[in-house]
């Protein structure tokens, strides 16, 4: 079974987004890196939420209609248990093969600092940071989450300030909001060319340091 990464994009979107990526870096030196991941965290609270929000008042239910017929009693906290046990485990287990069950149950906070950290993660273990100018720059973008992240190495943000990419950020996130994926991803790298050439001018001694597409 493919994973929310690798289902993504279409060949043929990747194949474009690489070519752009290819484009782009013959006017500037920087190292222009798009990376898709499936989701940053597993996340594992906002299952636990999902099935105590379902098997709690399924069980109560359940305990009140089928403890009233069998008497058994309503309010027996034993066919309560395992009322509670049944449907919380069955809701467990349909929201761990759901991602967008999982979605609707993500703490907004939580997601913010775990796409960063990933995204942090990613880059080091990428070996963005390793370039000749250190002017690597990667495009994160978490799938569950729909969050993207633009994180560049030393050279850059010694002559660029981070708030430069918030706009970058903000239109790519839009337009995989509204499904516009391939198109907003080239429009990034385009964006993101535009402002690494003002200092980062392409050079005849540039080689491609680095992947032109990532997918995990």
């Amino acid at each position: 079974m493919k994973t929310l990464a690798e289902t993504f994009l279409t060949q043929q979107e990747q194949n474009t987004i690489t070519a752009k990526v290819q484009e782009v870096e013959l006017t500037t030196s920087g190292e222009i890196v798009p990376m898709i991941v499936s989701n940053s965290h597993d996340y594992p609270m906002a299952t636990v939420h999902f099935s105590v929000t379902v098997g709690l008042p399924l069980a109560v239910l359940f305990t009140m209609l089928i403890g009233a017929q069998f008497w058994i009693g309503s309010q027996n906290m034993w066919l309560f248990l395992a009322f509670f046990a049944a449907h919380s485990g069955l809701a467990f287990f349909l929201v761990s093969r759901s991602n967008r069950i999982k979605a609707l149950f993500l703490n907004p906070k939580h997601v913010e600092k775990e796409v960063v950290n990933s995204a942090l993660a990613a880059f080091y273990k990428e070996k963005l940071y390793k370039t000749r100018d250190e002017n690597g720059i990667l495009i994160y973008i978490s799938v569950l989450e729909q969050k993207v992240w633009v994180l560049a190495d030393t050279g850059i943000n010694n002559k660029i300030d981070q708030k430069e990419w918030d706009s970058v950020v903000k239109d790519l996130t839009t337009g995989i909001k509204t499904g516009n994926k391939c198109e907003a991803i080239c429009e990034a790298i385009q964006q993101i060319g535009l402002i690494l050439k003002k200092h980062f001018p392409y050079q005849k001694s540039d080689t491609d340091e680095l992947h032109n597409l990532i997918i995990r």
